[in-house]
């Protein structure tokens, strides 16, 4: 069932009844995009999480009957890559709950995590976080180059060639 970002946000209010103080969620991949109104909807919900934060978040979900396949990953892993610690600060803000602040992936971090496994949809995706937000090739090649890739590190260095390609000329 795609989850428009009404559904997201409707049911993270929800959540946030259930969580014990305030944390810190990061929206990422299509449920960023969703929240930063860059495509209309997602089919699962994905957020990485301060590592301090995690626990409670989990908690909190494991009170709170939702049918949604939702991935969880610690402080600044997205996938297969590890973002650089600034991600939490380039991330934007989206909503503030009563206990849960609520941020979305910058898009050049969204497109720097959707080069790593590069199928159709990232490549949908990255095509639109480059045009809603005008992200240049310089931007993507910097940040590219602050990513650890979890696995072979030509395999995303050749995908990543394959975006500049093909996006920014």
């Amino acid at each position: 069932m795609p989850l428009d970002k009404s559904v997201l946000l409707n049911f993270l209010k929800l959540l946030d009844d259930e969580i014990s103080r305030k944390i810190t969620l990061v929206a990422v991949g299509g449920t960023a995009m969703t929240l930063l109104d860059l495509k209309p909807s997602t089919v699962d919900i994905d957020f990485t999480i301060p590592d301090n934060d995690k626990p409670v978040f989990d908690a909190a979900l494991a009170k709170v009957q939702h049918g949604f396949r939702i991935d969880v990953w610690p402080d600044g892993l997205v996938f297969s890559q590890i973002l650089p610690s600034d991600y939490l600060e380039k991330s934007i803000e989206i909503a503030k709950f009563e206990h849960a602040l609520l941020k979305a992936l910058h898009p050049i971090d969204i497109i720097v995590t959707k080069i790593g496994r590069l199928d159709d949809r990232d490549v949908q995706d990255i095509e639109a976080c480059i045009k809603g937000f005008n992200i240049s090739k310089n931007q993507i090649e910097e940040r590219a180059a602050t990513v650890h890739y979890i696995g072979k590190e030509e395999i995303y260095r050749n995908n990543l060639r394959h975006v500049l390609d093909k996006f920014c000329h």
